[in-house]
Formats: structure tokens, C-alpha cells, sequence
């Protein structure tokens, strides 16, 4: 492995430690939005408000353990997968929005390995409301492995969040290449911090809006008790009409709003958390 990958992969596992941070409470806001049985809540707001209200303030932090400690490898692999993907895909520094797209798109896929039990165990633990029966994070990972095992327990959801990373990335790392590249235009190489974090925020925001509906579908499949039956795209499938039988068309987009609110601050950490640990160790190391 090359000192740039290195780099690579400590510059993620800090970016990623900022988003779970700066992220968690409006990420527990949409899974429940998401996920909550018809009629319990009536909007984001009202999910807020129930969670303080009888769970308290760090209920919004609940499932934040499985991240924090995934998210070091799931950043990494996917900072380190998107460099190497770029350096597959052209010999040249600057790639095209086209090859950048593709580049993200690999990244999501090679992601999607540690990226889907990270979130199978979050969403598990956000999906409880606060009971006496709760399980800590220990006992739900146990749990699964027990009675489902590996492929069916803690990978559960894996091609479905193959099948979100994919066009969620592509558009993550275009919207930030090409806001970056607007900055750059106008300042330089060396661009403001505040414009890195408005990069940042325009990728967040382009991640979401390029992949939601199967976002909802890969909540909805962790969370269940039993695993989906089928091939990958007959069970998505399969889901995607079930949501729109019981919600609308609009059920397809149930907590978009905090997921696009929560990717403005979450995604502009990362971003700067990332790009300025990357040119430290840059000029620490040299390369």
C-alpha cells in the first residue's frame, strides 16, 4: 500500500468521526421517520419531540456506537477506494465530472462491504423507542449473529445498499468536484475553509437526493425481524411497492427533510474534516 493511500485512510477515519458527531441526531430523525409503525408520529418534528420528551436528549445519539466505531473503516475504505478509482480511471490528476461520477460510483460499491453492517446495527438500535425490553448494542449484534448468522444476520441488507451507494456516491463526489472546482476558479488552489464545507454540503445534499428511495427500503429490510426473501431486486422491488401501497408515492421520500438538513452540516464536516487532515499529512509525509 502507497504513502498517498495511507493518507488516504487516517484523512477518512477523521472525516468520518465528524460526520457521526455532527450528524447523529437528525440521522435518528429520518430512520424513524422511515421506519415507525403508521400513525405513531406525525412528522419530524413530532419525532423530535416524542424522542426528548420520553426518551430524553441522548436517545437522538442512540445507535451512534455502531458508526463511531465503523465509520473509521467505512470512510476509509471509501476515501481510499475513491483515490484509487480515480487513479484506475485516468493517469491524470484532473478528472472530468463523467470520470468523477464513475470514481464515486466504484467507491460506493467496494463501501457497501463494511458500510451496510454499520448501518444494519444503527438503524437496529434506532428503531427501539425507549422500553424496558431495549438491547444494548452488544446484545442486538449477538443476536443476530445467533439466529441468523452472517450472510443472513449481519450483512442483512448488503445488495440494497450496494444498489443506494452506487448512484449515492456518484452524485456525492460530482456535486463536491464541481463546487470545489467553482471555488478554485475564483481563489485558487488554496480555497477558503468555509468553501470547502459548502462543497462538502452540496455533495451531502446531492448524496441523498440521488439515491432516498432506496434508502428507505434499505431501513425498512434491516430493521424487519426475519430477512427478505428473493433475489436482491425482486425483495427491493418487492419493498418499493409496498411503501407506495401504504404511504404514497410520498412514502418514498418519508425523512428526506432532516436527511438533507442533517447533510449540510454532516457532509461539510467530513469533507473538512477530510481534505484538511489530507494536506497535513501531505506535507508531513510529503505525499
Amino acid at each position: 500500500m502507497d504513502a498517498s493511500t495511507v493518507n488516504e485512510l487516517i484523512a477518512g477515519s477523521v472525516g468520518g468521526a465528524a460526520q457521526v458527531i455532527v450528524g447523529q441526531p437528525l440521522d435518528t430523525i429520518k430512520t424513524r421517520a422511515q421506519t415507525a409503525p403508521a400513525g405513531m408520529f406525525k412528522g419530524p418534528l413530532d419525532i423530535l419531540t416524542q424522542t426528548l420528551g420520553k426518551e430524553g436528549f441522548f436517545a437522538l445519539y442512540k445507535g451512534m456506537l455502531s458508526p463511531l466505531v465503523g465509520i473509521a473503516g467505512v470512510n476509509s475504505l471509501l476515501f481510499a477506494a475513491y483515490g484509487v478509482s480515480k487513479r484506475l480511471i485516468s493517469p491524470f490528476p484532473q478528472l472530468s465530472l463523467k470520470e468523477i461520477a464513475a470514481a464515486g460510483a466504484i467507491a460506493g460499491a467496494v463501501n457497501a462491504v463494511l458500510g451496510s453492517p454499520v448501518e444494519m446495527f444503527k438503524v437496529r438500535m434506532q428503531g427501539q423507542y425507549g422500553s424496558p425490553s431495549d438491547k444494548r448494542l452488544k446484545a442486538v449484534v449477538s443476536e443476530m449473529w445467533r439466529d441468523w448468522g452472517f450472510r443472513k444476520g449481519i450483512m442483512r441488507g448488503y445488495w440494497v445498499t450496494v444498489a443506494r451507494e452506487i448512484p449515492a456516491y456518484a452524485g456525492f463526489y460530482t456535486a463536491f468536484e464541481f463546487s470545489k472546482r467553482k471555488f478554485a476558479a475564483k481563489y485558487g488552489t488554496q480555497i477558503p475553509v468555509w468553501a470547502l464545507l459548502a462543497s462538502g454540503s452540496t455533495g451531502g445534499i446531492a448524496y441523498w437526493l440521488a439515491c432516498y428511495p432506496l434508502d428507505v427500503v434499505k431501513s425498512r429490510v434491516q430493521l424487519r425481524a426475519t430477512p427478505p426473501e428473493g433475489t436482491p431486486v425482486q425483495y427491493i422491488a418487492r419493498e418499493l411497492v409496498t411503501v407506495v401501497k401504504e404511504s404514497g408515492i410520498s412514502g418514498l421520500f418519508r425523512g428526506l427533510t432532516p436527511s438533507l438538513l442533517r447533510s449540510i452540516p454532516a457532509a461539510a464536516s467530513t469533507f473538512a474534516a477530510f481534505e484538511l487532515t489530507r494536506e497535513y499529512l501531505r506535507e508531513v509525509t510529503g505525499v
